[in-house]
C-alpha cells in the first residue's frame, strides 16, 4: 500500500510530455483541475476522460503504474461515495432503511464525485511523474515571479513545494522500512479493529517523525552551508525557454477548455 502512492514520484521516459516546459504542464494541470470542478454532465466527463487517456498514452508512462496510485485512496473513494449516497436528497427513492434513504440522484452524485476524485489524483500524479523536482521548482518559481513585485517570496515558496514533493517518496520508503522492522520484531498491523490498528501504528509514527525532523535539520544545515538565500541573484545552468512544442501544447490546452465549455453550454 505504501509503495502504491504515485504522487511526488518521477518516471523517467523520453516522451513529448516529458520534454514540455514545466510551466506549460503546471498551467495545463491547473486548468484540468478547475475544469473538473466545473463540469456537471456525462458528455463533459466523457470528453475529459478521453483527454486524460490521450495524455497518459502520450506520456509513455505505463497505465498500470499510474492507476496503482488509486489503491492508496480507496478508503477515501468509498467514504466519499457512501456519504454522497446517504446525504443527497432526491425524489426517486431506491432503498430506505430507517432514516437512511438511497435515491437515484444520490447514486448519480456518488458516481460523479468518485470519477472526479480519481481523475484529480491521476492528473496530479501525471504532472509529477513527467516532471523532475528541479524542473517543477523552476516552473513554479517562474510562474510566481510576477507576484514578487508585491512582496511574495516566489523562490522560497517554489523551493518549499519542491522539497515537500521530493520528500513524499523518501518518507514512504522510510515508512516501509520501519514497518518491516517492526513486523520482524513481532508487530501486527493487519489484525484487530480500527482502535487496535491505530495503536499498532504508534511504533511506526514515532520513529518516522524523528527521522523526518532529522532529515529536515540535515537539509537546512546543507542549504545554509552552501549559502542558499532564496532567489536573490541566483543563476541557473539551464534556462527555461518555450519551444514550438510548448506553443502547440498550449494551443491544445486552450482547445480542450473551449471544447469543454462548448459541450457544457451549447451541445
Amino acid at each position: 500500500m505504501i509503495r502504491d502512492i504515485t504522487v511526488g514520484q518521477y518516471y523517467a521516459s523520453d516522451s513529448c510530455i516529458h520534454r514540455l516546459d514545466p510551466r506549460v504542464k503546471i498551467l495545463g494541470t491547473m486548468a484540468f483541475v478547475v475544469i473538473l470542478f466545473i463540469i456537471n454532465d456525462i458528455y463533459s466527463y466523457a470528453f475529459s476522460i478521453a483527454a486524460l487517456a490521450l495524455t497518459i498514452a502520450a506520456s509513455k508512462v505505463p497505465a498500470k503504474f499510474i492507476f496503482k496510485g488509486i489503491k492508496s485512496i480507496l478508503f477515501i473513494v468509498f467514504l466519499t461515495a457512501f456519504l454522497n449516497v446517504v446525504t443527497t436528497r432526491g425524489t426517486h427513492i431506491l432503498l430506505q432503511i430507517g432514516f437512511i434513504k438511497v435515491t437515484l440522484e444520490g447514486v448519480f452524485m456518488a458516481v460523479k464525485m468518485v470519477v472526479r476524485l480519481i481523475m484529480l489524483i491521476i492528473g496530479s500524479s501525471l504532472l509529477t511523474l513527467t516532471t523532475t523536482p528541479i524542473q517543477l521548482t523552476d516552473g513554479i518559481e517562474q510562474l510566481l515571479k510576477p507576484f514578487s513585485k508585491i512582496g511574495l517570496p516566489s523562490a522560497e515558496i517554489a523551493m518549499m513545494m519542491s522539497i515537500a514533493l521530493r520528500f513524499v517518496p523518501t518518507l514512504l520508503d522510510e515508512t516501509d522500512k520501519i514497518m518491516k522492522a517492526q513486523q520482524a520484531r513481532g508487530a501486527d498491523f493487519d489484525t484487530g479493529g480500527i482502535k487496535q490498528k491505530a495503536q499498532s501504528l504508534v511504533p511506526v509514527l514515532v520513529p518516522l517523525f524523528v527521522s523526518a525532523f532529522r532529515r529536515a535539520d540535515e537539509l537546512a544545515t546543507a542549504m545554509e552551508a552552501r549559502c542558499y538565500h532564496g532567489g536573490n541573484n541566483r543563476t541557473r545552468m539551464n534556462k527555461m525557454a518555450l519551444k514550438g512544442s510548448d506553443y502547440r501544447a498550449s494551443a491544445v490546452i486552450v482547445l480542450y477548455i473551449a471544447l469543454t465549455f462548448i459541450i457544457m453550454f451549447v451541445w
